[in-house]
């Protein structure tokens, strides 16, 4: 196995399993020390019932040591913004510094539109949005301080997306719109970070997972360790030339998403009348590309 991440740090979120886990044992291959992030909750957000159940991030831990790499537990709640400082910190003093985030840690509270709670829009939104914010921001920090003392890291952030963001998901709205606030998230982190060396780019994996089973046919859906390959390059050093973008990961097939971008327009001049845009409108939409319908959408 190559080792072409070896003496680079990374913190993963969301690692005690599936794709997470994935992701931490596939950098700690190829050579990185890994911050194995894991809060311990199940798929809806709960915590489990007992207090002494050990978070399965011990387990990745113990699967990384086993071929020989170095890693360590940590049981922040990445959404609280002092737990997730506390973790790049934790990144810092055991390793002596950091270069690579894995932004992945998130759960599903899938309602239809109609059905939607208000509590449920709030946890799913926490998790997914702020959970990548507060980490972002605590290791953007740590990546600029280094930078103005002459010592700029080759540092770089993989976020997690979804096509549920991208594209939509029916009974998704709420996970729908934190995945897609994570993708234009990606996008104005790597305009605001390019400057100290930082790259920002996310995936949208598609993979036999806990949030997946139950919610879709996954008989023919690639494996959680099937998305981490492309992680692995965009968190080494010969990733440098790529940031802004978002891919998504099914199994073989890697795919380039182009987001949102201007279409046919039409410039009057001075201010429109309402009862003139609708032939407008019409003649636009004629010139667009049609959209990808919304995954289960019939």
């Amino acid at each position: 196995m190559s080792r072409f991440l070896e003496g680079r740090v990374a913190i993963v979120t969301g690692a005690g399993r599936g794709i997470g886990r994935a992701h931490a044992l596939e950098l700690a291959r190829h050579g990185a020390k890994v911050v194995v992030n894991d809060f311990g909750v199940s798929n809806n957000g709960e915590k489990p019932g007992s207090e002494s159940v050990q978070s399965p991030a011990h387990d990745v831990v113990a699967e990384i040591e086993a071929m020989g790499g170095e890693a360590v537990v940590n049981g922040a709640d990445v959404a609280d913004f002092e737990q997730a400082a506390a973790m790049v910190q934790q990144a810092i003093d055991t390793f002596g510094g950091l270069d690579i985030l894995v932004n992945n840690a998130g759960f599903v509270r899938d309602r239809m539109l109609v059905n939607a709670t208000e509590d449920e829009w709030d946890a799913v939104i926490r998790v997914h949005l702020k959970g990548h914010f507060a980490p972002l921001r605590h290791a953007a920090a740590y990546w600029r301080a280094e930078s103005k003392e002459g010592r700029q890291r080759a540092a770089r952030v993989i976020n997690t997306t979804s096509g549920a963001g991208l594209q939509g998901s029916i009974g998704q709205i709420t996970y729908s719109a934190a995945k897609g606030g994570i993708a234009t998230m990606t996008v104005v982190a790597a305009a605001e970070l390019g400057r100290v060396g930082v790259t920002v780019n996310a995936l949208a994996p598609v993979a036999k997972t806990r949030m997946t089973e139950g919610a879709f046919d996954t008989s023919e859906m690639a494996l959680p360790e099937d998305n981490s390959p492309i992680v692995a390059w965009l968190a080494s050093e010969a990733s440098g030339h790529v940031t802004g973008r978002v891919f998504e990961s099914d199994g073989g097939k890697l795919t380039l998403e182009e987001g949102w971008n201007h279409g046919a327009a039409r410039d009057k001049g001075s201010r429109w009348e309402a009862t003139e845009l609708g032939d407008v409108v019409d003649a636009l939409i004629a010139e667009g590309a049609d959209p990808e319908p919304v995954y289960g959408a019939s």
